[in-house]
Parts: structure tokens; sequence; C-alpha cells
């Protein structure tokens, strides 16, 4: 298997506009160059990946290479948007990455019973926030062989 010569698009389904801000800025940080494209809630996260309404142009929305997701979102939470990309046959490959401020050891199991491919409590501080977002791109971006987005 051959790595895609373009940087992989992460999508990330963050409702909180800080938490996005902040996020942005960790990627910037770790001079990570992949393209980060938000989100704002399960429903917004779906119609991105069947490319439906305003990302139904393929421009606007290139296939993500892996998601950030957020359990507790409005309109369609992370557990309803997980449990319909892992049942789906075109979307279930993409790797998709718990990243929430819950803790709730229910929600570790309940993710990782859905498919989730890893779990990350959302760190309260930048700093660390600038750590995780490194490891996550060492790890999923660097070490780990992704298939290549279905078009």
């Amino acid at each position: 298997m051959t790595r895609p010569t373009k940087p992989v698009t992460i999508l990330m389904a963050e409702d909180d506009e800080e938490d996005r801000l902040l996020t942005a800025k960790a990627f910037r940080e770790s001079r990570l160059l992949n393209p980060l494209v938000f989100v704002t809630d399960g429903e917004e996260l779906m119609d991105y990946l069947f490319r439906r309404g305003a990302f139904a142009p393929p421009a606007s929305a290139p296939a993500p290479g892996l998601v950030l997701l957020d359990l507790n979102m409005p309109r369609k939470d992370g557990r309803e948007a997980l449990r319909e990309i892992k049942s789906d046959p075109a979307l279930r490959r993409i790797p998709v990455i718990v990243m929430t401020s819950s803790e709730a050891e229910e929600d570790v199991v309940r993710s990782y019973d859905l498919g989730v491919n890893s779990f990350i409590c959302k760190p309260v501080r930048f700093e660390k926030l600038l750590d995780t977002v490194r490891t996550l791109g060492k790890y999923w971006l660097e070490i780990v062989e992704l298939p290549e987005p279905a078009a």
C-alpha cells in the first residue's frame, strides 16, 4: 500500500466555538499541514460525509481521512453519528477518534462498542491540547497506514 500523495483531510465535529478555535491553533502550532475542516453538529457531519445540502459539490467537502468527533452536540450527538458512520459500508473505514470532555466510563465503553478507533478526553489546558494534537498527528498521520478516502 502506498501513502496518499496529498495530505489527509481531517474533519472535526465540534459544537463549541472556543474548542474549534483552540484546536485549530493547536494544529497550526504543531505544524500539521493537513486540511482541518469543522462542522458544528452531528447532522452537519452526516451531511458532509454524504455530500448533502451545502456539501453537495465535491470541492466543498473533500473526503476526510480522519474524523475527530465530540460526543455532546446538538441536533444529533456524536454517539448517533458514530453509529451511522460505522454501520455504513461507504464510511465505516474512516477512522473516528472521539475527542470529548466526557470522562464517563459508559461513554468510553459505548464508543468502542460502536466502533470508535480511539477515545481521547479533551484536555482543559492549551499546553495539554497541544501535546495531544502533536501525538495524534504523529500516530495517525505519520505511523498508521490509512485507507484512501472514498471519492
